[in-house]
């Protein structure tokens, strides 16, 4: 045991050395003016990213499903100091709506210099029940939607030596209960993404493309699911977006939130056994 834990540890350091001193440096400046479509952005981490980039005067296009509530953040934007800004309400179920709003994009900003893909649909916090048709739906929302958008604006983030900003989850990474039609999504995402930045610097192309793992944050949505549930500790939306937007702009490939998360994603395949232990004695469950 003493050994085991003295390896947890030299991990623990060693991811947090890579993390902390091998990021580059972030220039605030490189975003003013910045064209820029945020999707998920009413509430949550998605508001928050709107709120960031806004103060960095980037010109924003944001989208979600309620349009009063988007037409609030917009407004706020502008009072924070973006350049421009712009919403469009949109159901990323739709076979359409994914197309319509990366061309409403391209059309109020003429371009794109980063996408940011980060919208999510509504999905139980339980057991499995069966419900293949919910899977279908939330593939379709989580990652089919991402797939689309990404290829309707990688010509613009070509031309513009863009980035593509992919928010993720560590659900994606490694699995857990009751969130199978979830994880399956975050999976999907990181594979997609994680095989096309192979594809794009093979070709030597401008676009880069960050992947972003995310741990528990403290959104609404997120503490009402696992309210009483289980005690992992949630982070600051504010924060996360804050991260999500300089690995962006740094075109760093990966970004993890909060920072341990790399570890998890380094001890669940050389202790599978206690990473499983542990995982399913973090949750209550109540036949």
């Amino acid at each position: 045991m003493g050994t085991l834990i003295k390896i947890l540890l030299g991990s623990i350091c060693v991811a947090f050395v890579a993390v902390k001193w091998n990021a580059p440096s972030f220039d605030a400046e490189s975003l003013r003016g910045a064209r820029v479509l945020v999707t998920g952005a009413s509430t949550g981490i998605g508001e928050q990213m709107a709120y960031h980039y806004a103060r960095f005067g980037a010109q924003i296009v944001i989208t979600a499903r309620r349009e009063k509530v988007l037409q609030q953040v917009v407004e706020k934007c502008l009072s924070l100091g973006a350049e421009k800004a712009f919403y469009i309400s949109a159901d990323m179920s739709s076979e359409s709506d994914p197309d319509k709003v990366v061309d409403f994009a391209l059309q109020k900003l003429g371009g794109l210099d980063y996408l940011v893909l980060n919208h999510i649909g509504p999905s139980p916090f339980s057991m499995w029940d069966g419900d293949v048709e919910h899977v279908k739906w939330l593939m379709k929302v989580n990652f089919f939607s991402y797939v689309q958008m990404a290829w309707k604006a990688l010509d613009s983030l070509e031309q513009n030596k863009g980035s593509l900003v992919v928010v993720s989850s560590l659900l994606g990474k490694m699995s857990s209960p009751f969130v199978a039609p979830y994880t399956s999504t975050k999976f999907a995402l990181n594979g997609f993404f994680g095989a096309l930045r192979h594809e794009l610097a093979m070709k030597k192309s401008n676009v880069s493309i960050s992947i972003c793992t995310l741990g528990l944050i403290d959104t609404d949505s997120a503490m009402e699911k696992v309210r009483g549930v289980t005690d992992v500790p949630a982070y600051p939306a504010t924060d996360a977006a804050l991260n999500i937007i300089t690995t962006g702009a740094t075109r760093q490939l990966e970004l993890f939130y909060p920072w341990f998360t790399r570890v998890v994603t380094l001890t669940k395949d050389w202790f599978p056994s206690i990473t499983n232990y542990i995982i399913q004695n973090s949750y209550k469950y109540s036949p």
